[in-house]
């Protein structure tokens, strides 16, 4: 089930997401808790294990994104994510009820029709049978919400208070390992990285639910899964990313993270060629500029939902699909940001179809 809005709840799930350890934090009872494992270069990623959970970290997350064609000539966007964080408990802690890992899932359908978001997300605690993220391959799920991998396939069957998805996600291409084989740095320090796949080119095909009306989609998308300890530095207000599926058969990723007052303090990305060549691109090779701004009548808040991205060679104009795309997501993780379905324009064509986030806007994002 979705958590309500009652005052009780939010006191609850900040307790909950603040609980959230930093390395060698002591714990609310003033205990020390053994560290967050270390993200360090020259790990080789290994699969299938590494689509699966890595419990030891922090921090880690499935995302996946995409646009859906149905009977409408109006597409639509999608996005599902499930975090999986470690808070402050003794390992030691005999009780079944102690928080080992928390698991939070949001979900999102981009309807221009609507004019703004179907959403909805959940927040449980690991075990007793209510929720689980599994080691060796993927498989996360609260209650019945699920993202796993089978037979080389992942599926994704989710039902929300409004709306439901269940699709399946077949990959046409080898997993695009981010940063240096896999170590995507996110600041001058070494120690505020991640370890990062992306698996694009995702084809999509299942149905949706809406209004008790079931509808054939298919379609194509996105799935990121990163593991972190330390992901970002104390300075960074949130960050500006995007992912691209390339109507070539390309692939684009960029993001950068941004400081208090608006600078860029780290960037980074990938390009990978419909051959396979990958280029890793270093800060120097990355420029968000921003253009339009949309501001939300619900928040306040203004973004900036049209910008000119350079990624290397490539200078990509991004249009979204529809301007309201506000993820509020208090409930869970304490925060709204923009994530939406966008469209890739260069030289005045339309050259590709992705996703765009961007957080701490209306304030500066807290990591669940």
């Amino acid at each position: 089930m979705s958590y309500g809005r009652g005052a009780t709840r939010r006191r609850a799930l900040k307790l909950l997401c603040a609980a959230v350890a930093l390395p060698g934090r002591p714990s609310a009872a003033g205990q020390s808790v053994p560290p967050f494992a270390p993200v360090l270069p020259g790990v080789a990623l290994r699969f299938p294990q590494d689509h699966g959970a890595h419990p030891q970290f922090g921090l880690e997350w499935w995302y996946v994104t995409g646009w859906l064609d149905w009977q409408s000539p109006t597409p639509l966007g999608f996005q599902i994510t499930f975090f999986r964080t470690r808070p402050a408990v003794q390992e030691d802690n005999p009780s079944a009820f102690a928080p080992r890992q928390l698991l939070i899932a949001h979900c999102a359908l981009s309807d221009p029709i609507r004019g703004r978001l179907w959403q909805d997300q959940r927040i449980r605690r690991a075990g007793l049978g209510l929720a689980e993220a599994e080691s060796g391959d993927t498989s996360v799920w609260i209650d019945d919400w699920r993202l796993e991998r089978q037979d080389g396939n992942f599926s994704a069957r989710l039902v929300a208070a409004d709306f439901a998805l269940e699709l399946t996600l077949e990959p046409t291409q080898a997993p695009l390992l981010q940063g240096i084989d896999g170590f995507s740095q996110k600041a001058a320090a070494p120690r505020e990285a991640s370890y990062y796949y992306s698996l694009p080119h995702l084809k999509v095909r299942g149905a949706i639910t809406r209004d008790a009306r079931r509808e054939r989609v298919t379609g194509e998308a996105w799935l990121d899964h990163e593991w972190s300890s330390a992901y970002l530095d104390s300075q960074a207000q949130g960050w500006d990313w995007t992912a691209l599926n390339l109507d070539d058969g390309g692939a684009v990723m960029a993001f950068r993270i941004r400081s208090r007052v608006g600078d860029t303090l780290w960037a980074g990305g990938s390009l990978r060629t419909v051959e396979g060549k990958v280029q890793t691109l270093q800060p120097a090779d990355v420029q968000f500029s921003p253009g339009r701004q949309w501001r939300s009548r619900r928040t306040a808040t203004s973004y900036p939902v049209a910008w000119v991205v350079r990624a290397g060679p490539r200078l990509l104009a991004l249009e979204p699909l529809l301007d309201d795309q506000e993820n509020d997501t208090r409930l869970t993780t304490g925060a709204v940001y923009w994530e939406g379905a966008v469209r890739a324009h260069e030289d005045g064509r339309e050259v590709g179809r992705g996703y765009l986030e961007l957080t701490g806007y209306g304030a500066p994002l807290a990591l669940p």
